[in-house]
């Protein structure tokens, strides 16, 4: 927002000189031009005055028998109306555009057992059952997230048995809740800031190569253009509006990877940019009992942070 901003005063102010310079120019005065522009305190006045027309707060006056004149001092009204409309929009689109959360890059695949649900796990312990892993974070400091909740849908296209044209399917996926049972949304009271979240999405089937052509008793074997969507609302503390992200993990554009993602360890005593594992929030665990390949992206830093180097989760 202060980007814009800044962007644009610096347009005002540039269309402000332009304005001086183009009034300087046709005015009627027996004065010779090197007279006119030499006088620095006056140009800097005008164009002063000019900038304050731009914003609304002002008006120049022109000579009665200047057409270019009258015309800059149109333009000049006609700015100085629409210039208080354009800053309210920028503000109130930031505003209401407002995205704070950081995804994870990949959604990552596992075995079931993995989740971080002990009942679910060991209902799982002897399952080849598969579950998705979708992570992201809060990345404001100053900015309070409540009432998170995520659900979760998959999109996809058929054949018509009609007329053989495509058609666009949608379909609910069940997510694990607080207790690590299938429900349709995740629920988080508060979302601190930093701090990784994940939404778990059981698969329901093994998955042992990508794609995968089976989820929660949907067999995608001939569908086409199979996404997986996660949409997250929440609510802020203090603006009392509402937010909405989301994220389209594209089945067949490697959106996804198999194996668990690094996890990482809370130290309440540290900045939560610090914690160990941090580096690694894109990577994958070492192969193991799990499956998966060590990750090589490194998230990028909060606004304020430096990046650091990316620490190898040792095998």
């Amino acid at each position: 927002m202060h980007a814009l901003l800044l962007m644009t005063l610096g347009a005002l102010a540039g269309l402000s000189v332009v304005v001086a310079t183009a009034w300087t120019l046709t005015e009627h005065s027996p004065r010779s031009m090197a007279d006119r522009f030499s006088n620095e305190e006056q140009l800097l006045d005008l164009s002063l005055t000019v900038l304050r027309a731009c914003v609304g707060t002002d008006n120049l006056e022109p000579e009665a028998d200047s057409t270019a004149h009258q015309l800059l001092a149109t333009l000049s009204s006609v700015t100085g109306s629409l210039v208080p409309a354009v800053l309210l929009g920028i503000v109130l689109i930031k505003m209401f555009a407002l995205r704070p959360f950081v995804w994870r890059r990949r959604a990552s695949i596992s075995h079931a057992w993995t989740a971080d649900f002990p009942g679910y796990s060991r209902r799982n312990a002897d399952s080849d059952d598969a579950i998705i892993a979708v992570r992201f974070y809060n990345r404001f400091d100053n900015l309070s997230v409540v009432d998170l909740r995520a659900r979760a849908h998959l999109r996809y296209l058929e054949r018509s048995p009609h007329d053989g044209s495509l058609v666009i399917y949608k379909q609910w996926l069940r997510v694990l809740d607080a207790q690590g049972e299938p429900a349709d949304e995740r629920s988080w009271l508060a979302v601190e800031r930093g701090a990784p979240f994940t939404v778990w999405i059981p698969v329901e089937a093994p998955v042992t190569g990508l794609p995968f052509h089976r989820i929660q008793g949907k067999d995608l074997s001939g569908s086409h253009g199979v996404k997986l969507l996660v949409r997250l609302t929440a609510r802020t503390v203090g603006l009392g509006t509402e937010v909405a992200d989301e994220r389209w993990f594209d089945l067949e554009a490697g959106d996804f990877e198999l194996g668990r993602f690094v996890p990482l360890q809370p130290d309440l005593d540290k900045d939560v940019w610090q914690w160990e594992g941090w580096p690694d929030f894109d990577g994958l665990t070492p192969p193991g009992p799990g499956g998966g390949e060590p990750g090589r992206g490194v998230p990028p830093p909060p606004p304020g942070v430096p990046r650091t180097r990316s620490r190898r989760p040792s095998s």
